[in-house]
């Protein structure tokens, strides 16, 4: 396998989150081929229907490399120049399976044994096959999970605390404001409170963040709305209960603030020689909740383009991390 036309092959498989079903058949293809010549297994292993994770063992698998086949819309194919693939997808995350896959392929051929790869549906939006992957372990006592780090080792990666908010109120016409109540109003008015909300900063994380993602609401603007509607995001850095008690508090008596998701801040693993790095988005790594071993989190590409249209991942790099994940699998195969 070559890295940059497997990348590319990669990135022109459609896999959009739900819609991973193609890239996994490619990969298990590929994993068989080489199960095939190194007495391997290989397996998909189903999360839901037409939806499913590809895990591959060559012996018993101390060390797994891991990372999912989900990406975000819109799909746009590959194309390359001398410094860049480009595509959706390409950082964010086919570049790194093509690495992980060509760093395994390398592996194989210099006799290394113990080690295995699982790849994960739904990361984009849920973590769903890591989770199901969490209720089935296989012995791993160390994971690599991929995502854009620009091959700095993470020594920690941010949580996220997601909250829907919903204001009520009572249609009336504009033009009488004092027969209606405004949901609007009264949204805008929590916002402001949230917004004000000082939140915590850790040493090594960093300050806590709030996006306020999503607004909707109100009919007419000739009618005083009777719903409105916001979805927010906190990239934690520590315990979450401030936060959650601080947005209680604002929001009472103007909205119902009804909590969607919590991932947990981490503090990762670190390794003699690596360069470091700390990152402000969320990963697999809580939903496999440590059944496949102790995590370390790497990747090529910059998370700064993934999730845009100008995404792509530098050739270099890419080069870079076959040898990268190569040499973590030798190490932590002597831990």
């Amino acid at each position: 396998m070559e890295v940059f036309s497997l990348t590319r092959a990669l990135v022109d498989i459609e896999s959009i989150t739900g819609n991973e079903e193609g890239v996994g058949d490619y990969l298990h293809s590929l994993l068989r081929d080489l199960a095939r010549l190194h007495n391997g297994h290989v397996e998909k292993i189903e999360v839901e229907p037409r939806r499913h994770n590809v895990f591959a063992s060559f012996g018993q698998p101390i060390v797994t490399l891991s990372t999912h086949l989900d990406t975000v819309p819109p799909f746009f194919p590959a194309r390359e120049d001398d410094t860049f693939i480009w595509g959706r997808g390409a950082c964010d995350v086919k570049g790194i399976i093509a690495s992980m896959l060509c760093g395994a392929e390398q592996l194989l051929a210099e006799g290394v044994r113990n080690f295995g790869l699982l790849f994960v549906v739904g990361e984009e939006k849920n973590s769903a096959g890591a989770y199901h992957a969490a209720k089935m372990p296989r012995g791993s006592k160390f994971i690599i999970n991929g995502e854009p780090t620009e091959n700095k080792l993470a020594l920690g990666s941010k949580g996220a605390l997601r909250y829907e908010l919903k204001a009520s109120g009572r249609m009336a016409h504009s033009a009488y404001p004092e027969l209606g109540e405004s949901a609007v109003e009264k949204l805008l008015d929590a916002l402001v409170r949230i917004r004000a909300i000082q939140l915590p900063r850790d040493p090594m994380l960093g300050p806590c963040t709030l996006n306020i993602g999503l607004l909707s609401g109100g009919r007419a603007p000739n009618v005083i709305p009777d719903t409105a509607e916001a979805a927010l995001m906190f990239r934690l850095v520590g315990d979450p209960s401030p936060v959650r008690e601080a947005v209680a508090l604002a929001a009472a008596g103007l909205a119902d603030a009804q909590e969607i998701l919590c991932i947990p801040a981490l503090h990762l693993g670190a390794l003699e020689g690596f360069e470091t790095t700390v990152v402000a988005y969320t990963t697999d790594i809580p939903a496999f909740n440590g059944a496949w071993g102790k995590p370390f989190l790497l990747g090529p590409g910059t998370i700064h383009v993934a999730h845009t249209s100008e995404e792509r991942v530098p050739k270099a790099q890419l080069v870079e991390a076959t040898t990268i994940y190569k040499t973590m699998v030798k190490r932590l195969l002597t831990a």
